[in-house]
């Protein structure tokens, strides 16, 4: 060795304790900071410049591990190599490396955090969990994102495309959404493999083409009064919001959601903002008298204006499965809480003189033709209010042997 190498021992490196720099040859010097904390650093030239770079802190980089980092650059140096460079590539390198090991149930929960914020509607976030965690974990979740490629995304899609065409044509979007993600974030490369034009077109049939679309199963509506009257007999909040649904022919999510800001009790009005809406168009649902019964009811457990109306557990509003259990408790397992949509559309078509345009705008629905959706440019608010009025009278009334009786109202607990 030379004499002005290896100046320094371990003993000397413990006992130091004066800010300053202290040299052990070739370019590795221990720095002690005013603090007291101790650093190693590697000074070398390059093209007449000097430059300095860190070699780690020490003790968790002892003297020996020092010098060898040290003897590692001077090398690189001999080869005219840059040191500083050179770290900071292959320390880039190795991140990516890291970052490609990522896997897609990690991207998905990124993407969702990342985006948590922006979605108005907190049950948004919660869909595309449980959408992501039912159907693509089980097969994709612990896979690298870099690997996951259209092979891996069809056999997510495949299973469902066919029985739950909607479920599988919104799993497809996210897919495509976590997978674009982890791209522009740099944990993947290429096309994306859940993208539909020009790709997944080509292998999966589009959803109009489906012949096994099955509509959701709907109550004839000459039974909806003797149901009314057996759902009445059921306890319980989530039994007194499908009733509510019924009577407002109302979407599941959007009954749910309701909060105590969105009624004028005294005016019989409910005003869904359009962030809940499937049509993103502001709803104004006039309330027949038996359907404000219902809210009415429930004022007791108000807390604050944003709350929902109906509460599951813990004043928070319940999930989408909330009513379908109250059926199934009832023993019909043959409905759906949206069939009643359809019971309210096919009285109101076959029985009622109602104009379609009337019938379509309480359910909500946008219509498809242009030209009598341009002319029914308004809410037709008030011939909804008799319609929803005659339909709550309708459920009122139960069929029995060719009479008709009106069905009484039995008051039940609501909690």
């Amino acid at each position: 060795m030379g004499r002005g190498t290896n100046k320094l021992t371990d003993r000397t490196v413990r006992s130091l304790k004066a800010p300053g720099r202290y040299g052990d040859g070739l370019g590795l010097w221990l720095q002690i900071s005013p603090e007291g904390s101790k650093s190693w650093l590697y000074r070398y030239m390059l093209n007449s410049q000097a430059r300095m770079m860190g070699l780690g802190r020490y003790p968790d980089f002892s003297l020996e591990e020092a010098r060898e980092k040290a003897t590692e650059f001077r090398k690189l140096l001999k080869e005219g190599k840059d040191p500083i460079n050179e770290r900071d590539s292959r320390m880039a390198i190795e991140h990516l490396a890291r970052k490609k090991l990522l896997t897609f149930d990690e991207c998905a929960h990124a993407y969702i955090e990342a985006n948590r914020a922006a979605w108005k509607n907190a049950k948004h976030a919660s869909q595309w969990e449980n959408t992501l965690d039912t159907y693509a974990s089980p097969i994709i979740g612990k896979l690298p994102i870099a690997t996951i490629d259209t092979g891996l995304v069809l056999k997510v899609l495949e299973k469902i495309w066919i029985t739950k065409p909607e479920t599988a044509s919104r799993l497809r979007g996210r897919l495509e959404a976590v997978l674009g993600w982890a791209t522009v974030r740099g944990y993947r490369k290429g096309d994306n493999p859940a993208a539909w034009r020009n790709h997944l077109d080509k292998v999966l049939p589009v959803r109009s083409a489906i012949k096994r679309v099955q509509n959701h199963p709907a109550l004839p509506y000459g039974e909806i009064g003797a149901f009314i009257a057996a759902l009445r007999e059921q306890a319980g909040i989530a039994s007194r919001a499908l009733e509510f649904a019924i009577l407002t022919a109302a979407r599941t999510g959007e009954v749910i959601g309701a909060t105590w800001q969105e009624f004028d009790l005294n005016a019989g009005i409910w005003t869904i903002p359009d962030e809940r809406m499937k049509a993103k168009r502001e709803h104004r649902v006039p309330i027949s008298a038996r359907a404000l019964e219902i809210v009415k009811e429930l004022l007791p457990l108000k807390t604050e204006d944003n709350s929902p109306v109906f509460q599951g557990k813990g004043g928070k509003a319940f999930s989408n499965a909330a009513m379908l259990a109250v059926l199934k408790r009832m023993g019909r397992f043959d409905l759906t809480t949206h069939g009643f949509r359809s019971t309210f559309r096919d009285w109101a078509g076959e029985t009622t003189a109602y104009p379609r345009e009337v019938i379509e705008h309480a359910l909500a629905h946008q219509l498809k033709d242009k030209a009598e959706a341009a002319y029914a440019r308004g809410t037709l608010f008030d011939k909804r209010r008799r319609l929803m009025v005659d339909w709550a009278t309708y459920c009122n009334t139960e069929k029995k042997a060719g009479r008709e009786t009106v069905v009484p109202f039995r008051k039940g607990k609501t909690s």
